[in-house]
C-alpha cells in the first residue's frame, strides 16, 4: 500500500470511527427492533417498533394501517343493506355480531327499532352469544399456542368447527355470513337447528373444563401471564379500554347490562371482572363470559317464540318472492330497496353494542335517502391496542407475545 492510500484508509477509519462514537452517544446501548407486520404473534399486520435495552423494552410505538380498506367511505357510496358484506370483515372472527351491531344502528336512524318481531330479536342474540363463544375460543387457542400450550389450540378449534358446521347451517356461509338485515333477517332458523345447538352447548362445555385443567394452574402458564402487561382501572378507563380487557382490570362494564339493547335485559347472566388487570385476569375473564354466553344461548332455546322474522313493511322489507311475482306493488317495493336503499330519515345517530373484542359501534350521519353521507366505525381493536405504547416499555421481549394474545385483537377491524 501506498503512502497516499494509506493516509487515505486512515482518514476513512477514522471518520466511520467518529460516526460511530455519535450515533453511540445518540442511541447508547439500545437497539429498535421490528416486530411484525409479518410475525405470526401480532395476530396478522401489525407492526410493533420496538426500542430494547438488552431484552428490556424502554420504548414501543404500534403501527396500524397494514390492512386498511377504507370500508368507512366504502360505506357512503353503498345502500344500508349493501353495505352488510363489509360488516363480515370487521371483527371477522364473529361476522354474525357485526351483522347484527351494524344493522342495529340502521334501524335506530330509520326508527324502527320497536317493530322488530319477537322471534327476530331472540334469533339476533342467538347469533350474537355464538359469535362471542367462537371468537372467545379462537382468541383462547390462539394466545395458549403464543404461550406454548399447542394442546389447547386444538381444543378450542375443535369446537369451532362445530360452531361453523352450526353456522353454515343457518346462513349457507361458514365465514363471512351476511344474515342479517334491515328489519329482519335473511332467512329463519332450519328446522331441528335449535336441537343441533343444544347439542353442542352440552358439548362445549365439557370443552371448557378441559381447557381449564389445561392452562388455569399450569405453572408455565402462571409464569408467563401472571403479573405481566397489568392494566390499572384507571389506565383502562383513560384508553377507552372495553370488552374482556377493561372488565378484566376490575371495571364492571358491560354494554348488555349497563345500556341493554335488544332482549338482553330478559336474560338472567352475569358479568365477570378481574382484579389484577394481567394477561392470567384477560384469559380467566374470556373462559367466564363464555359460560355466561352459553346460559344466555340455553335460556334463547327455552324461550324463543313463534312467528314472523321480518318488520311487515314493504318500504323496508324485501316482499316474499311469491308476491313480487304476483304484485305490481310489491314488485315496485323490491325494485325500490334494491336500487335505492330503504329511505332513512336526515339525522345521525350513534349505536355501540358488546362485541367479543369491546365497545363496536356505528356513526351514521344521513341527509336522507338510502345510503349513509357519513359512517364511522368504533373499532374496539384499534382503541385497545393504543394502550401498547403505555404498556409495554419495562417488560421484556419475551412478554409481548403473551401481552398481545391477552389483549385479543383483530387487524380487520382494526384497520378497517
Amino acid at each position: 500500500m501506498s503512502a497516499t492510500q494509506d493516509i487515505e484508509f486512515r482518514d476513512t477509519a477514522a471518520r466511520s470511527a467518529s460516526a460511530a462514537d455519535e450515533l453511540s452517544d445518540v442511541q447508547g446501548e439500545k437497539m429498535v427492533l421490528n416486530m411484525g407486520p409479518s410475525h405470526p404473534a401480532t395476530h396478522g399486520v401489525l407492526r410493533l417498533k420496538l426500542e430494547m435495552d438488552g431484552e428490556i423494552i424502554t420504548k414501543a410505538e404500534p403501527d396500524v394501517g397494514y390492512l386498511h380498506r377504507g370500508d368507512e367511505k366504502i360505506a357512503e357510496n353503498m345502500t344500508y343493506n349493501q353495505f352488510i358484506p363489509y360488516t363480515d370483515r370487521l371483527d371477522y372472527l364473529a361476522p354474525l355480531a357485526n351483522n347484527v351491531h351494524y344493522v342495529l344502528a340502521v334501524e335506530k336512524l330509520i326508527g324502527v327499532e320497536e317493530k322488530i318481531p319477537e322471534r327476530c330479536q331472540y334469533i339476533r342474540t342467538i347469533c350474537c352469544e355464538l359469535a362471542r363463544v367462537s371468537a372467545h375460543l379462537l382468541g383462547l387457542g390462539a394466545f395458549a399456542m403464543d404461550t406454548g400450550a399447542f394442546t389447547v389450540f386444538l381444543h378450542t378449534f375443535t369446537e369451532r368447527e362445530k360452531i361453523y358446521y352450526l353456522i353454515e347451517a343457518l346462513t349457507g356461509a361458514r365465514f363471512t355470513t351476511s344474515y342479517t338485515r334491515v328489519g329482519g333477517l335473511a332467512r329463519d332458523l332450519p328446522e331441528g337447528w335449535l336441537d343441533e345447538l343444544s347439542k353442542f352447548l352440552d358439548e362445549v362445555e365439557v370443552n371448557f373444563d378441559e381447557t381449564e385443567q389445561l392452562l388455569t394452574r399450569n405453572p408455565i402458564f402462571l409464569e408467563r401471564t401472571q403479573d405481566v402487561g397489568v392494566i390499572s382501572a384507571a389506565n383502562a378507563i383513560d384508553f377507552g379500554l372495553s370488552g374482556p380487557n377493561l372488565r378484566g382490570s376490575g371495571v364492571e362494564h358491560d354494554v348488555r347490562k349497563a345500556t341493554p339493547y335488544m332482549i338482553y335485559d330478559r336474560f338472567d347472566f352475569e358479568v365477570p371482572i378481574g382484579t389484577k388487570g394481567d394477561c392470567y385476569d384477560r384469559y380467566v375473564i374470556r373462559i367466564l363470559e363464555m359460560r355466561e354466553s352459553v346460559k344466555i344461548l340455553r335460556q334463547c332455546i327455552k324461550d324463543i317464540p313463534k312467528g314472523p322474522i321480518n318488520v311487515d313493511d314493504g318500504k323496508i322489507v324485501l316482499p316474499p318472492k311469491e308476491k313480487v311475482m304476483t304484485s305490481m306493488e310489491e314488485l315496485i317495493h323490491q325494485f325500490m330497496i334494491v336500487t335505492q336503499g330503504q329511505d332513512a330519515p336526515t339525522g345521525e345517530v350513534y349505536f355501540g353494542a358488546e362485541n367479543p373484542k369491546g365497545e363496536l359501534g356505528f356513526y351514521i350521519n344521513s341527509l336522507g335517502g338510502g345510503t349513509p353521507h357519513r359512517l364511522k366505525i368504533r373499532a374496539p381493536s384499534f382503541v385497545n391496542l393504543s394502550i401498547l405504547s403505555h404498556m409495554l416499555p419495562g417488560h421484556m421481549m419475551a412478554d409481548v407475545v403473551a401481552i398481545l394474545g391477552s389483549l385479543d385483537f383483530v387487524m380487520g377491524e382494526c384497520d378497517r
